[in-house]
Parts: C-alpha cells; sequence; structure tokens
C-alpha cells in the first residue's frame, strides 16, 4: 500500500517538491545553529524559551485534538465522523513528528536526548511527556494503517485495532495534560502557575486542531475525488466552535484573576504581551492581531448562517488557528519569562535563523501527512 504515496498528478509531485526544498533550507539553518550553537537564536538566559518550545505546546494540542473526531464516531456512534476518522489520525501522527523534531532542535546537541533514555527519571514531567507523545505517536500510526489497511479489503478492522483506539481517546488528554504541567509544575514562573492551564491548552486545542482538519476536507474535496461531507464538517465546527468560545472564556479568567486580585508578578506578564511593559512592546502588534482574530473568528462561528457558508467558515478556521498559533505558539511561552525573578525585563523574538528551522520542521510535518493523505485518498477513490 505505501507505493501508493510515489504516484500522483503534476500537483502533488510539485507541492512535494516545494515541500522537500523547505526542509533543505530548513536543514541548512539547523545545521549552522548545530554548529554554532543556541547563541544564534534569540533565547537568553532570562528567556530559555521562545517559539520551538511555542511550537511543541501549540502541536500537541493539534495532535491531541484526533480526539473530536474520534471520541464521537468510537464512543457515540456519530456515522457523519466516519469517513474523517483517519485524517484525523493522519494529522495527529504529523503532529506528534513534528513535536518530537522541535524538542531535538531546541536542545542544542541531538545526543541529549539519550539522557532520557539512559538515565531515566520518573519523578520528572519530562520523562512522562517522552512516554506519552511516543505512545501517542505509535498509537495512531499502527491504528490508522491498519484501518486503512482494512477498508482497502474491504472487510471490518481486526477488534485489537478498535482497542488501540479507545485508548487512544484519554492518551490524547494525558499528552496535552502533562504538557500543562511542564509549565504549572515551575513554582517561579507565575504567570504559568494555575491550575487552569491544562484545561485552557485542552480548549484550545479542540478548537486549533478541528479548523485545521475542516481546511483539510476543503483541499481534498478541491484536489481530489475524496469528500467526507457536509454534515461531519458542520458538526465538526460546532465542536470548534464550543471550544474557541470556551478558550476565550479561560483566558479572560486569567485577566480576571490577575488585574481584580492585583497579582503583580501575573499582571506583569498580561502587560507585556498585551501593552508593554517598562518599554518593551516587541509582542504587542502580534498580541493584539492574535484577540482580534480570536474573537473575530468566534463571532462568524457562533452565528449559524456565517458557519453554514463555507467562504466565511474558512476565513473563521483561519482566524482561530492563527490566533491560537500565535497565543500559545510565543506569547504564552514568552510570558512566563518576563519579568525574570529579579524584576527585570528581557525582550525575545526570533532570529531569521530560528524561523528558517521551523518553517523546515512544520515542512517535515506537511510531507508526512501529505504523504499518509495520499495514501488515505487513494484507498477511497479506488472504491469510488
Amino acid at each position: 500500500m505505501l507505493e501508493r504515496a510515489f504516484s500522483g498528478s503534476g500537483r502533488y509531485r510539485a507541492w512535494v517538491l516545494f515541500l522537500l526544498a523547505l526542509i533543505g533550507v530548513g536543514a541548512v539553518a539547523y545545521s549552522v545553529q548545530l554548529n554554532r550553537g543556541l547563541t544564534v537564536t534569540g533565547l537568553s538566559r532570562d528567556v530559555s524559551w521562545g517559539l520551538y518550545v511555542g511550537q511543541l505546546t501549540f502541536l500537541v494540542g493539534v495532535a491531541a485534538s484526533a480526539v473530536m473526531v474520534v471520541l464521537p464516531y468510537y464512543f457515540h456512534d456519530v456515522k457523519a465522523f466516519g469517513r474523517l476518522v483517519i485524517f484525523g489520525e493522519f494529522l495527529a501522527v504529523a503532529a506528534v513528528i513534528m513535536c518530537l523534531l522541535f524538542v531535538v532542535v531546541d536542545l542544542g546537541k541531538p545526543m541529549r536526548l539519550f539522557n532520557v533514555l539512559l538515565h531515566p527519571t520518573p519523578h520528572s514531567v519530562l520523562f512522562w511527556d517522552m512516554v506519552v507523545l511516543n505512545g501517542y505517536l505509535l498509537l495512531n500510526l499502527v491504528s490508522g494503517y491498519h484501518l486503512l489497511e482494512a477498508e482497502l479489503k474491504a472487510v471490518a478492522p481486526p477488534r485489537w485495532v478498535k482497542n488501540l483506539v479507545y485508548i487512544s481517546v484519554p492518551w490524547a488528554v494525558s499528552i496535552h495534560t502533562v504538557t500543562a504541567f511542564l509549565y504549572a509544575g515551575l513554582p517561579g514562573r507565575h504567570y504559568w502557575l494555575t491550575a487552569l492551564l491544562a484545561v485552557r491548552f485542552l480548549a484550545s486545542a479542540f478548537a486549533a486542531g478541528p479548523a485545521f482538519l475542516i481546511g483539510l476536507t476543503f483541499v481534498l474535496r478541491k484536489f481530489t475525488r475524496v469528500d467526507v461531507g457536509r454534515e461531519a464538517v458542520q458538526k465538526l465546527s460546532v465542536i470548534m466552535t464550543y471550544a474557541m468560545l470556551i478558550s476565550i472564556f479561560f483566558v479572560g479568567l486569567e485577566f480576571f484573576t490577575a488585574f481584580y486580585s492585583q497579582v503583580p508578578t501575573h499582571m506583569h506578564a498580561l502587560q507585556y504581551l498585551f501593552a508593554g511593559l517598562e518599554g518593551h512592546s516587541k509582542l504587542v502588534p502580534l498580541m493584539w492581531t492574535c484577540a482580534v482574530l480570536g474573537v473575530g473568528g468566534a463571532v462568524l462561528l457562533v452565528n449559524p448562517k456565517t458557519r453554514a457558508q463555507e467562504s466565511t467558515l474558512i476565513f473563521a478556521c483561519v482566524a482561530v488557528f492563527v490566533s491560537l498559533w500565535i497565543d500559545k505558539g510565543l506569547g504564552l511561552i514568552v510570558a512566563g519569562f518576563v519579568p525574570n525573578a529579579f524584576g527585570r525585563v528581557t525582550d525575545y523574538s526570533p532570529t531569521g535563523l530560528e524561523a528558517l528551522v521551523t518553517m523546515g520542521v512544520w515542512a517535515v510535518g506537511l510531507l508526512v501527512l501529505t504523504v499518509l493523505c495520499k495514501l488515505a485518498v487513494s484507498v477511497r477513490e479506488e472504491g469510488l
């Protein structure tokens, strides 16, 4: 079945070549970083996590969001999601691979990964993050492949495969919960020191993931003969709507807690993001863009008429995805380090090299997703 990924139309081959070119550029940029160290990034003593860790955080949520189609289909027998499940699982596979790659590029020296394997420390949240991410990758890769193989042969999937799917549902929640614990377990970082962080992560994940998945269904329908159906898209958009509203509500709770209670360190982080602090305001335009896109996308989703129209639904999906990417992919991480323990504000902005490495990792993920979707599409088109 894998040989199907090596054949396709001219547009398919051009897209693959384009992604390979981006991967090549990213690899060259990473080789420079590997040679010169993390000094070529915008990271510093005060801000030791940046764009790479932010992408990890965001993509863990995208991976976990596969549960939004798996759970209704397998647990509640929502037949409309039947043709969408496989794409949700393959999106999870691509997202987790990107997560692992961002861990590698953020470490500086990849061989440091072996420390986790050679010297496991079960009391460390990082150890459990490695376990749940790799476990989730394996669950989705194995179950997705065998479900697709069963579809190709027009037979029911083996019972053990469905058991893996059932296990993947709570596992999906665990990967983003453990990621949240990485931050909430650091008492010196007051912006992250909240019990709300895990549920805030999950709510935003269940909005960003479906937004990407809906966009993927439109792309598949435009360039292939595969259509998951309008009902599936509309049901998924409703899930995304409620998740986005809950996510916005949780952000509002952070503002209330900080400013009504006058918690200085929590206030300073939010002030730095949205108003600037002590003359440092590099992220302010970006965060207001995040806020406008998030609220605007939510308004379009809440209105049934705009949610039902494909053009406005696509715009809302893009707005929600970009908004949450800015929030979790950069703002949330940097704000945890500002100000530092001595009250000093240190600005952070990614360097061009960081951007190129990030682009390369995203290209790897998109290439994996493209190949997996090509397999699914070829099987579906064969049955048409």
